[in-house]
């Protein structure tokens, strides 16, 4: 399976984190995981986080404006694309057929291609524009997953629970996944 990962500067680099972590430890699974990173997200990483551990991942990186990235082109064969976090001027972007970076690009492929876009969402309360946004995305073939954490796994860190959105991410993308299953009573 070969994926690329967003990471717009939306709020919630610990989501982002917590994927690449994921990734991280299962990447011997994947023929390609890519990176793209917005303008901003590397910014709002060291922010929230404190560091800039997002340079040590094992992933082939690309510039935002890379449109030879292969996942620019439905031709590469990517399965899926992953923005998270995603802020709600990518999703609008996407939602209005904007190419104007690779991030965008690359989900108008994924929608094209009738392939995996799955954008996590990340703002609250959400108005009327980013709705309809949300709509036209889901629509196209797109899913929707506000990053909103579970808590019946009881989760004891917040990277923990932002585990509960970010595996369910994962499950979504067709990822299989050692994780809380409701009904399994793991803990």
């Amino acid at each position: 399976m070969k994926i690329a990962i967003a990471v717009s500067g939306a709020s919630g680099s610990v989501y982002a984190k917590v994927l690449l972590d994921t990734l991280s430890a299962i990447r011997d699974n994947f023929e390609d995981i890519a990176l793209v990173w917005s303008s901003n997200a590397q910014t709002v990483w060291e922010h929230e986080l404190g560091n800039r551990d997002y340079a040590a991942y094992p992933f082939t990186v690309y510039d935002k404006n890379d449109f030879f990235a292969p996942f620019a082109s439905g031709s590469a064969g990517y399965e899926a694309l992953i923005i998270c976090p995603c802020s709600m001027g990518t999703l609008g972007r996407i939602a209005s057929g904007i190419s104007n970076d690779l991030v965008t690009r690359a989900a108008d492929v994924m929608l094209k291609e009738r392939k995996k876009l799955l954008c996590m969402v990340r703002e609250t309360p959400y108005n009327l524009v980013q709705l309809r946004n949300m709509t036209t995305v889901t629509e196209a073939g797109g899913i929707i997953c506000p990053a909103t954490p579970s808590f019946y796994s009881k989760p004891a860190t917040i990277e923990a629970a932002a585990a509960t959105v970010t595996d369910r991410i994962l499950q979504l993308a067709g990822i299989s996944i050692d994780t809380f299953r409701w009904g399994n009573n793991k803990q």
